[in-house]
């Protein structure tokens, strides 16, 4: 398999192929990640996809989860997706589902047809990183879309009838815009109403703009109490139904999960007790946490 730089894949898809058919990221600006700045965005040639895919074949043939590498490889052209997505069921008589990492300018890019045609091809999981509901921080962190541009790609989606995973990143906005993150993300989330939500907790990184902007006394991050505050915040905000949660990643103090709405009290009731009795061994230790 013809692998470039780190590779990078969302907990979900753990046991899936992972193809990649593009490297890096085209955005590639935000402040607050280092995944691909060691990387220039290109869509890898064709050729080479389908030599990686005859490989993969050999070598596992049973698999039935594809997940399309880099970081946002929906920008790539859709012709070329179709492509591949064909060859991977000509390949893999098992295949249940593709899935993809996509930014909203490229979902805003894609035609109603061309997400549909996706879709009947496999495309069965995007995933799209909002991080923040906040028009302020969005600029901030330059994430290249506003509030409104997020919900019109996650509509879109929705539309298309592709299910949707979006993620949101606490602690993104510090100590100065704690409240309005929260508040603003939940209103982004309840117009998108998504069928997964994965909430993620900031890790500042060193070879980032965020990072500097820390060292400098700039941005003041939140504590492990304040995360989960402003957790908290959120949760009570959401009003999503049908919804799989999760807070569970590496980079989270307190692991939760459940389905909004119908677990949403149980949440709120496990964030309550945390952050009554502030026990420091109930979170998971710094040195634990990872991307």
């Amino acid at each position: 398999m013809h692998y470039e730089g780190n590779i990078f894949r969302p907990p979900s898809e753990a046991r899936s192929l992972i193809l990649q058919v593009t490297v890096g990221c085209s955005h590639n600006r935000c402040t607050f990640c280092g995944m691909y700045k060691d990387k220039k965005y290109r869509e890898k040639d064709l050729g080479l996809i389908r030599d990686d895919i005859i490989e993969a074949r050999e070598l596992y043939p049973a698999t039935r989860r594809v997940f399309l590498a880099d970081g946002n490889a929906l920008a790539m052209e859709t012709a070329k997706l179709l492509q591949i997505m064909h060859w991977l069921r000509d390949s893999f008589p098992y295949l249940e589902r593709i899935a993809i990492y996509a930014g909203p300018q490229d979902i805003l890019q894609k035609t109603q047809e061309e997400l549909l045609q996706l879709r009947e091809a496999g495309l069965k999981m995007i995933y799209l990183g909002v991080e923040s509901g906040d028009d302020e921080l969005l600029r901030e962190v330059r994430k290249g879309a506003t509030a409104e541009e997020m919900i019109k790609a996650g509509q879109k989606i929705k539309e298309a009838e592709i299910p949707l995973s979006v993620t949101v990143i606490s602690g993104l906005g510090g100590v100065e815009r704690m409240e309005s993150h929260a508040r603003e993300t939940a209103r982004v989330l309840n117009a998108i109403n998504p069928d997964y939500l994965g909430v993620l907790t900031l890790m500042i990184l060193d070879n980032t703009p965020l990072g500097l902007k820390t060292k400098r006394g700039e941005f003041k991050p939140l504590n492990r109490f304040e995360v989960l505050q402003e957790l908290r915040l959120l949760v009570q905000e959401l009003q999503i139904s049908n919804c799989i949660f999760r807070s569970n990643h590496a980079s989270n103090y307190l692991p939760l999960k459940g389905v909004l709405a119908e677990d949403k009290d149980s949440i709120l009731a496990v964030l309550d007790e945390a952050l009554t009795y502030r026990r420091e061994e109930w979170l998971r230790p710094e040195e634990w946490r990872g991307l």
